[in-house]
C-alpha cells in the first residue's frame, strides 16, 4: 500500500471499537492521527498509544466542533489528507415509539456531522491534490432491518453523500468511499444485542444466532481489526481508482 508517513488523518469516534482500530492501523502505517471522540479521556488514551497522534474531544453533531477539528489539523500539521467519518450510535425501537429527539440526534451525528467535516476538510485536500474520505457506513446503508429507522436512514443518506462528493472531488485527486461492514464486535453492537433481545422478547444468544447472523453466509461477528485493515487500504495510494463505492464487508449478507 506504500507508506503514509507524509499523511495526516482525522478519525472520529476513535476512543473505541472500529474508530480506535482504524486510528491505530493508520498510525502503524506512519500517518499522523487526530483521534476524536465525545469521550475525551478515551480519545487521549488511544492517542497515547499511537506515535505522533493527538486527541481532541468533539461532538460531531456540533458545527463548531466539526470546524474546530479541521482547524486543529490545519494548525498542527498544515494539512489534512485523510478523513474517516466513523462516529455513530444506535437506538432500537419501533417507529411509533421512537423518541423524536433521539432520532434527530442520530441523523445529526451520522449524516450532518460527516457532511460538515467533509465540507471543512475538502479545501485542505484540494490544495494538495490528494485526499481520502472514508465514511464508515454499514450493511444497513444498503439494506434495512426492523426497529432501526434512524440508523438505517442516516446510513442510507451517508451513501448518497459519499457518491455525490466522489463525483465532485474526483478531478481534484480526492476519493470518497463508504465501508459497509455487517455486525462488528464493538461496544455499540454489544449494547444492541441487549436492546434487540428486549424488543424481540428473546435471549441475547438467540439474537446473535437468529437475528444478527441468520442472513449471513459467514456465521460470526467481524473484528474491528478486520475493518481497520480494509479501511487502511481504502485510504492508501493503492486505492486511487476506487471512489463513490459502497465497499461491502458483510459476511455474505447481500449475496442472496
Amino acid at each position: 500500500m506504500g507508506t503514509m508517513k507524509d499523511r495526516c488523518a482525522l478519525v472520529t469516534g476513535a476512543a473505541s471499537g472500529i474508530g480506535q482500530a482504524v486510528a491505530e492501523a493508520l498510525g502503524a502505517q506512519g500517518a499522523r492521527v487526530l483521534v476524536s471522540d465525545l469521550d475525551e479521556k478515551g480519545a487521549r488514551a488511544v492517542a497515547e498509544r499511537i506515535p505522533g497522534a493527538i486527541a481532541q474531544r468533539a461532538d460531531v453533531s456540533s458545527r463548531d466542533d466539526c470546524r474546530a477539528l479541521v482547524e486543529r489539523a490545519r494548525n498542527e500539521w498544515g494539512q489534512l489528507d485523510i478523513l474517516v467519518n466513523n462516529a455513530g450510535l444506535q437506538h432500537v425501537s419501533p417507529v411509533e415509539d421512537f423518541p423524536e429527539e433521539k432520532w434527530e440526534q442520530m441523523i445529526r451525528i451520522m449524516l450532518v456531522g460527516p457532511f460538515l467535516l467533509t465540507k471543512y476538510a475538502l479545501p485542505l485536500m484540494y490544495a494538495r491534490k490528494w485526499g481520502r474520505i472514508l465514511n464508515i457506513s454499514s450493511l444497513h446503508g444498503v439494506v434495512a432491518s426492523p426497529y432501526k429507522s434512524a440508523y438505517v436512514s442516516a446510513k442510507h443518506g451517508l451513501m448518497g453523500l459519499t457518491k455525490t462528493v466522489a463525483l465532485e472531488a474526483a478531478d481534484k485527486g480526492v476519493t470518497v468511499n463508504a465501508l459497509c461492514p455487517s455486525y462488528v464486535r464493538t461496544p455499540l453492537v454489544e449494547k444492541q444485542i441487549a436492546d434487540q433481545a428486549r424488543v424481540n422478547n428473546m435471549s441475547e444468544a438467540d439474537v446473535i444466532e437468529r437475528v444478527m447472523l441468520a442472513p449471513a453466509a459467514v456465521k460470526r461477528l467481524l473484528e474491528p481489526s478486520e475493518v481497520a485493515a480494509y479501511a487502511t487500504f481504502l485510504c492508501s495510494d493503492a486505492a486511487g481508482g476506487i471512489t463513490g463505492a459502497a465497499q461491502m464487508m458483510d459476511c455474505g449478507w447481500t449475496a442472496r
